[in-house]
């Protein structure tokens, strides 16, 4: 505690040198200050108020933000083109100041619903959003910094009282090693929607569409809700999650009340400069405890014909969309295999070299939605969907990640996922179905992909 509160003084007195830098009388757009940390957090503590959350156990990355600098909605079929407009014109007069040279900067939030017509009030987050947070926590590579972020104008004075409120709140609870797990409560299943019986039907019908050659491939889902006998408690969520799942993303987003968490294997794309990557994910098998049948169950999955297929019908579909933006595409590695704690999945990972003035937003259209959570082709599966599937996903299968100043950046598709509100949860997950797709099978895969997040909120 007393380091904490040593770290913290110091954080105060930094702050007052460097705040007479910005120009915050000059100009309009946003101004971010970095200070550095002396050692990366443990975690980001889940403070009071809007707050996001992206960490990823294996590659040692944490970004987290607080409070709301600047926040941006859209909706409808433009949703994406009008807030890269916006982002636009923040990147032309958003001040970065790094006065303790971490090569770290202000950075924002992006992230959307399914489809582009999803109301905003099912996961309590708008259609889309651009999110600058006022306090922002970034860890990478062994080191870590917070990010001070105002709008201009602003007067100092009031601008100091606030950061120094906020330094207060977050600083002393970056040095509190990780919660330990709570004892494993008991989770009661309130129902599924669609029940099994109505998943028969669904997928029958998927079926029946794919055997007339309208469709080749479409995903559907199913919602689960939870009730624990405590409320959860998302600090302990996100810890069991990265423990249980290390190699995947999770996310935790909340404006409101009500916080929507995810565990995500599948990221969307990764962009640096002029360089992107972007995963194929689909064709999914179980896992065994037993390491010679956990082998076997990989060997089958490496050759079910229906599995290859439906992974094939993915890789395509990113490559197209990646050849629409790209000057140069390398031959895609895969598919390899992903194994989660959970479950394991086919993986080919694509890359390539974007045409001049290629951002995030440019690639989050053409990308999303994949056929890995959608359909082939996109806008006939889409359709079917919205007349078939018997539930909103609202956020579920739309993705979110981390902009950059220069419209660069990382988003993540959003599975394995829950709408968590006080003690109750809404769990999401779907299948992909494609010619030789069992209904039964399909089922007892989304079962294995609802236990990620279940499991997890056993412990919290």
């Amino acid at each position: 505690m007393l380091q904490s509160l040593q770290v913290l003084d110091q954080l105060k007195a930094r702050l007052r040198e460097t705040l007479a830098l910005l120009p915050l009388a000059e100009g309009t757009g946003p101004v971010s200050l970095i200070l550095e940390l002396p050692h990366p957090p443990a975690g980001a503590p889940d403070l009071d108020g809007p707050r996001f959350h992206f960490a990823h156990n294996h590659r040692g990355d944490l970004r987290a933000g607080y409070g709301i600098a600047g926040e941006w909605q859209a909706h409808g079929p433009e949703r994406l083109s009008e807030l890269r407009r916006i982002a636009q014109g923040l990147r032309a007069d958003w001040v970065q100041c790094d006065p303790d040279e971490t090569g770290f900067s202000g950075f924002g939030m992006l992230g959307f619903a399914a489809t582009p017509e999803t109301s905003a009030t099912r996961d309590d987050l708008p259609n889309a959003l651009l999110w600058l947070p006022e306090l922002a926590l970034i860890s990478h590579g062994g080191q870590a910094a917070l990010v001070l972020t105002t709008q201009r104008p602003a007067v100092r004075d009031d601008l100091l009282t606030r950061w120094d409120a906020w330094l207060d709140r977050l600083v002393p609870l970056l040095g509190r090693p990780a919660l330990d797990p709570l004892t494993p409560a008991h989770l009661e299943a309130l129902g599924s929607t669609p029940d099994r019986d109505d998943w028969r039907t669904l997928v029958l019908n998927a079926l029946d569409e794919i055997d007339r050659e309208r469709l080749e491939k479409v995903v559907v889902c199913r919602r689960q809700r939870l009730q624990g006998h405590r409320r959860f408690d998302l600090d302990r969520l996100n810890a069991a999650l990265s423990y249980l799942f290390p190699s995947c993303q999770v996310i935790n987003i909340r404006r409101h009340a009500a916080s929507f968490v995810a565990a995500t294997p599948e990221r969307l794309f990764t962009q640096r400069r002029d360089r992107v990557e972007a995963d194929a994910l689909a064709g999914t098998a179980c896992r065994a405890e037993d390491s010679e049948r956990d082998a076997a169950i990989t060997l089958g999955l490496q050759s079910c014909e229906k599995n290859l297929r439906e992974h094939q019908v993915v890789v395509a579909a990113v490559r197209e969309a990646l050849d629409q933006c790209c000057r140069r595409l390398e031959p895609a590695e895969g598919p390899s295999i992903l194994q989660l704690n959970n479950a394991q999945h086919l993986w080919t990972r694509l890359r390539g070299e974007l045409h001049p003035g290629v951002d995030v937003f440019e690639l989050a259209e053409r990308l999303h939605p994949t056929p890995a959570t959608n359909g082939q082709p996109r806008r006939e599966a889409r359709d079917w969907l919205d007349v078939n599937e018997p539930l909103e996903r609202g956020w579920y299968t739309g993705a979110a990640g981390i902009v950059e100043p220069d419209l660069t950046g990382e988003l993540w598709v959003l599975l394995r996922c829950a709408h968590i509100l006080d003690r109750t949860a809404d769990l999401y997950a779907g299948a992909g179905i494609v010619a030789g797709s069992d209904p039964a099978s399909e089922w007892q895969e989304t079962e294995h992909k609802l236990a990620a997040m279940s499991t997890a909120l056993q412990f919290a």
